[in-house]
Formats: structure tokens, sequence, C-alpha cells
């Protein structure tokens, strides 16, 4: 019995959960294995047995860990990078569940991880002393399989498994790549055809620019919100506002919001922490400090930001209205806190009720993450206030279509509330939502419009080809999101 559960600990270890049907293959790792261990001399097994027992446990934490990352960041777990990820997770997982329940997730994770290597590795300990101990036996066996399993590969039967050897070179190859990348980066850095550009943004003088990024707006949320797309395609239009929408590729799905802003903003696809990184130690031009340079008070608008944002000074924001500065007083619902009307609200009258210099604000609009907790109803301006009404008010059903058609009523409310001839806004998502919601196959696209009442404005972003209203057409044009900063540069430019 022991040895039977061995066996299948160390062969779920080497194919699962790489492969569902992975107790049905026959992994060339463990021949290998077995043949290496057969080779050495007895006094070398125990020690031989237990390193390569502890190496395969990480592989298969590893494993999982890639499993985990697929499913809701649409990509694999990164060994070198993800690792400063976790203080985000923990952070999230505090704000959606509590502190006692993060720290016990967290507790929880190392513990079962801790289990899985110490676990295989008992039982490759236990094998090899099996095998050693019945030397001709083994040595039969793995003469017999080691053909097997040669002519299932040639043939490209799936019983001929390699996944764990696989795993660890696709690894190897990802922390080699993400090496090489940093000189890749850093050219792109330096090449920035506006770095010397005078008169930059000269056709909006005067506007207000607003860059409203929704949390997981992606472009499968399109047509689950298509009919919410129309009517405040409708309530702009009967303010007397044009809209005009296409797509962007974002560099992530499912999370990492900060790095879809940055590639925003940047002008250069930020896909990872080791480019953000090095994009916020540079001098990089962004759109927020190219409006800076060019005499506009330059704000951030952070609601999920509660503790210091040293980015701010690399984005040239004048003044950041993070969590503390927002002066919310109502009920917390977790991550995220803030209900994006009353961020729209608090923006509103902390930048733009009185007299103003011309003003560019990027703004976070975080209640459409996950897990889509509280979703208010839109309410009347004047009832919002410090907050203290969401006490008292009622959400709707916690769900992620339900969490996108507030996000952009509360935008579409807020323009029609407090929008002028002089406002410009930009309103598009991060990130498509994790394939729990979008399903498998998605794209990373997310939609993205210019709102403005001066036709100007519209006229000189005519030859994007971008489609009338909020909802983007399924034909509509489709740029990586790193190539908009330039685009928009050169539309409002001269």
């Amino acid at each position: 019995m022991r040895t039977a559960a061995a066996a299948l600990v160390v062969l779920v270890a080497l194919v699962v959960p790489r492969d569902a049907l992975g107790v049905l293959r026959l992994p060339v790792e463990g021949l290998l294995l077995v043949a290496l261990l057969l080779l050495l001399p007895a006094r070398a097994v125990r020690p031989a047995a237990t390193v390569a027992g502890i190496g395969l446990g990480v592989v298969a934490v590893v494993a999982v860990l890639d499993a985990g990352f697929r499913a809701v960041l649409a990509r694999p777990f990164d060994p070198l990078l993800d690792a400063t990820s976790v203080g985000a997770g923990v952070e999230f997982a505090a704000g959606s569940a509590g502190p006692v329940a993060a720290v016990g997730a967290v507790l929880g994770a190392v513990v079962v991880a801790i289990a899985v290597v110490v676990g295989v590795a008992l039982a490759v300990r236990h094998l090899a002393r099996l095998a050693v101990a019945h030397r001709r036996t083994a040595a039969r066996a793995v003469a017999v399989l080691a053909p097997v399993w040669v002519v299932a590969a040639l043939v490209g039967a799936p019983v001929a498994s390699a996944g764990a050897a696989l795993l660890v070179r696709d690894h190897a190859v990802q922390v080699r790549d993400g090496l090489a990348d940093a000189e890749t980066f850093a050219a792109e850095l330096a090449a920035d055809p506006y770095r010397d550009t005078d008169g930059l943004l000269t056709a909006l003088e005067g506007k207000d620019v607003v860059v409203a990024f929704v949390e997981s707006y992606g472009r499968d949320a399109v047509d689950l919100v298509g009919p919410h797309l129309d009517a405040g395609t409708r309530d702009l239009d009967a303010a007397g506002f044009a809209t005009r929408s296409g797509f962007l590729t974002s560099p992530v799905v499912g999370g990492n919001s900060w790095l879809a802003h940055a590639t925003f903003l940047s002008g250069l696809r930020v896909d990872d922490q080791r480019r953000y990184a090095a994009l916020v130690d540079s001098d990089r031009m962004t759109l927020s400090s190219a409006f800076g340079d060019a005499g506009w008070r330059t704000v951030g608008v952070m609601p999920g930001t509660t503790r210091e944002w040293p980015e701010a000074g690399f984005y040239g924001y004048d003044t950041v209205h993070d969590y503390p500065a927002l002066g919310y007083r109502g009920p917390d619902h977790g991550w995220a806190t803030v209900p994006d009307q009353y961020t729209l609200a608090a923006f509103q009258r902390a930048e733009r009720d009185t007299p103003h210099a011309p003003l560019m604000a990027e703004i976070a609009l975080v209640s459409s993450h996950a897990p889509w907790a509280y979703v208010p109803p839109v309410l009347d301006w004047t009832a919002v206030g410090d907050g203290s009404v969401y006490h008292e008010v009622a959400p709707g059903p916690a769900e992620y279509a339900g969490s996108i058609a507030y996000s952009l009523g509360s935008v579409v409310s807020w323009v029609r509330a407090y929008g002028d001839d002089d406002l410009v806004l930009l309103v598009l998502g991060d990130h498509q939502p994790s394939a729990a919601v979008t399903g498998g196959g998605a794209t990373a696209d997310v939609p993205v419009s210019v709102v403005a009442r001066d036709p100007a404005v519209l006229d000189r972003i005519a030859s994007w080809g971008w489609t009338p209203g909020l909802r983007p057409a399924p034909h509509a044009p489709v740029w990586p999101m790193e190539g908009f900063r330039d685009r928009f540069l050169a539309a409002f430019t001269g």
C-alpha cells in the first residue's frame, strides 16, 4: 500500500496538473531517474534520491502555480518576477476577506507547498530504496518501458510524457529571455520620437482632459453590457457630446492593472514588473508628464492606493488624490471600497467645481474589480456627499457585468452633470477579466472611447476610423495599447 501511494505521488508530480490524464502517461523522467539510481553506488542512492525528490516537489509546486496564473492572468508563473507581486496579492486578499483570512491563506499556501515538496521527496526515497533492493527487476522494467516510450514519442502517441522536463526547460528559457529583455527595453526607453518635440498638445489648449480607466473592462464585456453602452451613447448625444470608440490590446489579462496604465501612458509595452521598474526609474515622457510640461495641472485619482505611491513623481502628477485624500466615509466592502460615483464626485469637488487652470487627470475606477462584492446604483449627484449615504443604499447583484454597467453609468452620468465644451474624456478598460469570466481563447483587447462636445476634437481623430458611440463595432480598429500615446500626441500637436 505504501509503495502504491508513493508511486502515485511521484506520477502525479511528474505529469499532473500539466496533463489532466497524467495517470495514463509514461513519464520519461521517471525512467531516467530509476536508471540513474541503479548506476550509482549504494551509499549515493539516498542523497541522490533526496535531491531528486526535492527538485521534483519544487517542479510540482511550480506546475500548480503555472496552472493558477494561466487561469487568472493568462500567462505562466514567473519565478523571478512574481515574488514581487506577493505583497499586492496579500493586500487584495486582506481588502476582500480581511487581514486574518489573508494571513491564513498565505500561511496555508506555504504549508501546502512545503508538504508537497516533503511528500514527493519521501515518496522518491521510498521508491529508490525499493528499486535498489530489487535491482534486476527494476533494470528489466526500465529496459522494457524505455523502448515503449521512444516508440510512442516517435509516433506522437500521447502515452509518452516529458511534462516535467519541458516545464523546467520552459521556465529556464523564460528566465533567460527575461534577463535579455532588460537590454532590449533599455533601448526602447531611449528611443522616444517625441522627447524633444516642441508645441505638444496645442490643439487641446484650454481643455480639461480626463483619462478614466475602468477596471477589468474588456472586449468580452461589450456584448454583456451592450444595451447600457447604447443607452449611454443616447444620453451623451442628448447632452451634446459625441463619442468615438475602438479597441486597444492590453499587455495583461486578469490583473496587474498598473502595467496597463504604464503601457498606455508611456507608449511602451510594459508587461512585467521588470519593465515597470525600469520605466519608472527612467525619464520617459508619459502622456501625463507631456501635459504637465505643456502647462496643464496634472492629477492622479487613485481610490485603491492606501499608502505612499512614489511613481507619482515619474508620471509627473502635481497632486495625487489617493484613498485617504478622497475623504470617503461610506462602508468598507473590501477591495475596492470606494464606489466609482463617489470617486468622480470627489474629483469634481476638488479639481473642477471652482475656476481652475486646464487640467489633465488620470482616474482609476475600481468598482468593477474582482470579486465584484458591492455594486451600488447610480445616485443623484447631490446625494453622494461624503459617501455616508452608501450605508443606506441597497446594492445590486454582485456580478461582473453589473459592475461594468455601474462604472460606465457613473461616467456617463458625470459627463452629463458636469461636462462642458472644454471637457475631453478618454474612457477605457485596463484589461480583460480572468478566464473564469471570459472563458478560454479570449483576446486581450479592451474598449477605448473619446468623448467630447467640441467637434474640433473629434475632427482631429477622424482618420483613426473609430466607430460612433460608446459601443465599438466588432470590426473597429484594434491597436496595441502602447501605440496610443504617439497617435494621440500626433493628432493633437500642431
